[in-house]
């Protein structure tokens, strides 16, 4: 990731708002509609042998309802007998029976070890759907929601391994080729993974092809492409023009070359370059007062080749004509114009700033920029040793009544509590297979995804403090690449009280957002409204112009909840045996 860009998140101040007072619990009735299924949804338990967290994030927690965002109010499940059901929703007061679409070839029961069936609608007319054995089908489905012209036809199946789940795809045309571009997510054994689980995380990035011949349509593989990490992502989407690939995960991915494809040669090469150690491209170190820069400058480098420029909270050093060799935000503010730099007669130049703060401890030196090595002398060891030595004891809160007394994390409340380190959002490009853009979330703890528009990416929601806000990737616009486009007000502090929540999600026109629980429960979170009445605030004695309400519905079902998804009128939840829906909004 050196040569990544740093990005960050920018909220958007006119969709904030400070002035928040709660959700106000409403009892007012929600309209919940039921079907009994006639077959069970093909829910499939996870096994003895797949018992770590990734497996239960990836498969335990798996979505089997599936939504049709191009057609508004369909959606669809494998039941136990290998068909994928439609729910298409007209009028909730006179439900028709989900009907059958598509029926797999394969003998689901047949198989021991495979993993939930998934689907994922590419676009108005393509569909990609696996059977949780480890093949892949493309399926040209017409147009979708309408009995008459929907007809799933399979132009493209294939084995392609181990057993996966599809996490996202896409339909595009480029160079006057149709192409689908599928993301395939498995959970697989490490032999080489000796101290931590015993498995890590692969993202199969496969693209299909139409290579028609003489007008007969015929699909291939045209690029099979494998990224492994650590840690099951929380978001992988494929951008609509199929040219890169965003991931929100706690531990990184990096591309892998397929073994098949390299020589001996190639892999003794790359063995040895791994083995070397990359040097700091520069050394820092730091008094109360500056800071202090040296970078080791090549042989035929002058003091004309040498340009470095001083802003006060920015620095940028070139040599010659090349890209910058450092630029980028500084971790505070400097004095910049008694700021200065010098050539040492070890060919080596040094650059000195003075701080503006005085005192103050500098973490790092360019904000996101890891390729440099902090220095520090013996007393600042010492005298850093000595303020965190309240920290730590031999023995557990040896005196509570001290000045300092320990860190008791019983203080701490559900909201602050993170399980993991914080996540990255990563920008991969397609060719280059490098990272292009990163982001460091810190505590913006990540939600859930939507889709607001199927043109474009799915949207993902983060924890802003206590707010929930809502991100739409814009692939296109590569300076403003994550747009902030909805806040739900406090959803993050609320959410995290929900101890049993499963699914998370919103409506695609930001008017609510809604979480289930594992077993009956769902709760719902309205955006603001204005009052038909005129209503005081007690403690400030003015008038309050809108509400928030929260809303509680219980279903009449002990079974779990397998299934959650949220359109603009309406919510459905799906269970083993039943298909709920309930009227959150009414229509226009």
């Amino acid at each position: 990731m050196a040569g990544a860009a740093h990005c960050s998140l920018k909220a958007k101040r006119l969709l904030l708002d400070p002035k928040f007072e709660g959700y106000k619990l409403s009892l007012e009735p929600l309209a919940c509609y039921q079907l009994g299924l006639d077959v069970a949804v093909a829910e499939v338990q996870l096994r003895d042998d797949q018992y770590t967290l990734d497996h239960m994030r990836a498969f335990g927690m798996y979505n089997y309802l599936h939504l049709d965002s191009w057609h508004q109010d369909n959606v669809y499940y494998v039941d136990q007998f290998g068909r994928v059901m439609n729910l298409s929703v007209t009028l909730d007061t006179a439900l028709q029976k989900p009907r059958e679409v598509f029926r797999l070839p394969t003998d689901l029961t047949a198989y021991d070890n495979r993993l939930c069936a998934s689907i994922h609608f590419s676009s108005s007319t393509w569909v990609t759907l696996s059977d949780g054995t480890g093949r892949l089908y493309l399926i040209k489905s017409g147009k979708r929601g309408n009995s008459a012209s929907e007809k799933w036809e399979i132009v493209f199946n294939e084995e392609l391994g181990s057993p996966f789940i599809i996490a996202h795809s896409v339909s595009f045309i480029k160079c006057d080729t149709h192409s689908v571009a599928v993301l395939l997510l498995r959970v697989e054994k490490d032999e080489l993974d000796t101290k931590g689980s015993g498995f890590h995380v692969t993202l199969e990035w496969v693209t299909i092809a139409d290579i028609s011949k003489e007008g007969e349509h015929r699909y291939e593989i045209f690029k099979r492409r494998v990224l492994q990490g650590k840690s099951v992502p929380h978001y992988a989407a494929i951008e609509p023009s199929g040219d890169g690939l965003m991931i929100v995960s706690y531990k990184p991915f990096k591309f892998i070359q397929e073994e098949d494809n390299e020589s001996e040669e190639n892999n003794d090469v790359k063995a040895t370059n791994e083995k070397k150690v990359v040097d700091p491209l520069y050394y820092w170190q730091q008094t109360e007062d500056d800071l202090t820069i040296t970078v080791h400058l090549p042989q035929d480098i002058t003091k004309d080749d040498i340009k470095v420029r001083f802003a006060p909270d920015n620095i940028c050093v070139t040599l010659k004509d090349q890209p910058p060799l450092m630029e980028g935000k500084l971790h505070s503010s400097v004095d910049h114009e008694s700021c200065t730099w010098i050539i040492r007669e070890n060919k080596s130049l040094e650059i000195t700033l003075i701080k503006k703060n005085e005192g103050s401890r500098w973490p790092e030196l360019i904000i996101g920029d890891t390729r440099g090595e902090l220095i520090m002398d013996s007393s600042q060891c010492s005298e850093i040793s000595e303020n965190l030595m309240h920290l730590t004891s031999e023995v557990m809160n040896p005196n509570p009544e001290k000045e300092k007394p320990p860190c008791n994390a019983q203080e701490l409340e559900e909201c602050d509590a993170f399980l993991e380190d914080s996540a990255t959002l990563c920008r991969f490009d397609g060719d280059t297979l490098k990272v292009t853009h990163v982001i460091n979330l810190g505590s913006n703890q990540y939600l859930f995804s939507v889709v607001v528009d199927p043109k474009e990416m799915p949207c993902f929601c983060l924890r802003h403090d206590v707010d929930a806000l809502l991100w739409q990737p814009r692939s296109d616009q590569p300076e403003n690449m994550w747009e902030h486009i909805a806040t739900f007000n406090a959803l993050g502090y609320v959410q995290a009280s929900k101890q049993d929540k499963k699914f998370m999600a919103c409506a695609p026109d930001y008017s609510y957002a809604a979480l289930c629980e594992c077993l009956r429960r769902v709760f719902i979170y309205r955006q603001p409204t204005p009052l038909s009445t005129v209503l005081y605030n007690r403690k400030e004695g003015r008038q309050v112009g809108q509400v928030a309400k929260q809303l509680v519905a219980t279903l009449e079902s002990n079974d779990p909840i397998l299934g959650f998804q949220a359109t603009s009128e309406r919510l459905f939840v799906l269970t083993a045996k039943t298909m709920f829906l309930i009227k959150v909004n009414s229509g226009s």
